[in-house]
């Protein structure tokens, strides 16, 4: 199993020690956000060729797959000109997706207004179509550059549910689009209790497309879910698993939104859960 760990949850350090630092954690995979873990890296213009293959060559001698290329844009931000810029740096990661030797380039929805906070405007009819419009122009641009996006829903985007996810593949409809699939992302306080059935109902309508898990975990905790280590919450890891397994394929678990003293506990949990 390629089982590894987001870059930035680790301290910000060289390419050539962040690689050889998580090889010796025990992780063969990681998500890398360039603008999150280097200093190099000031926005469009920063990736250039020799740059990417330099890094993704670094992560190959460390036997470290780089899972997900973390670029997560505002792709229907209200100001065009922003809009215009997200989707652009976007497009940056897609064209040196192949020298980071990446499986996909990842990115959620967005949100209507400019700022990322909650807010159920998301759930209505427009923002998903504009969704559905940067969606497309991204895809045309991954079958360019032969790469891959990764779509990760939330309950506080516009892809918010198993079945917006599904509409959307099906309105993008490109081989180029996959799904970050990430189990905490589709829960609230209101509707963890019912976990096992969205984890069945995402799987049975677009569990194919799935590319990529995210690992975290959450407890109740005053009327809403926290973040703990995972393992120590209430996600039913034992299901995510399973419907992995039934898949027939291999997909990278990539854990998320864990520090050290818990990230080595938290990877035994889950290596302990490819049975």
């Amino acid at each position: 199993m390629k089982l590894g760990i987001r870059g930035h949850d680790l301290e910000k350090m060289p390419a050539e020690q962040l690689a050889e630092t998580i090889s010796q954690k025990g992780f063969n995979a990681v998500q890398l956000a360039v603008g999150k873990s280097f200093d190099f890296y000031t926005g469009p213009g920063s990736l250039t060729k020799d740059i990417s293959r330099e890094i993704g060559d670094t992560f190959r001698r460390h036997n470290v797959q780089i899972a997900v290329l973390g670029c997560y844009i505002h792709m229907i931000h209200p100001d065009p000109a922003v809009r215009r810029s997200e989707l652009d740096r976007f497009k940056e990661h897609l064209a040196a997706a192949n020298d980071f030797g990446c499986l996909l380039v990842g990115t959620e929805t967005g949100n209507v207004h400019a700022e990322m906070g909650y807010t159920t405007d998301n759930f209505e009819e427009g923002p998903f179509l504009a969704v559905v419009e940067s969606v497309k122009e991204l895809a045309a641009e991954a079958e360019k550059q032969d790469a891959v996006i990764g779509v990760e829903a939330g309950v506080n985007h516009p892809i918010y549910s198993p079945e917006t996810m599904k509409r959307l593949l099906d309105l993008v409809d490109s081989d180029h689009v996959r799904v970050i699939f990430d189990p905490v992302n589709l829960l609230t306080a209101d509707t963890w209790e019912n976990q096992a059935a969205i984890f069945e109902k995402a799987f049975t309508l677009f569990g194919d497309k799935i590319a990529v898990l995210h690992a975290k975990d959450v407890v109740l905790e005053d009327g809403s879910l926290q973040a703990v280590p995972v393992g120590k919450g209430l996600i039913d890891y034992e299901t995510v698993f399973r419907l992995i397994r039934e898949t027939g394929r291999s997909i990278p678990v990539l854990l998320e939104d864990v520090r050290d003293p818990f990230i080595e506990e938290s990877r035994q949990f889950l290596a302990a859960q490819n049975h």
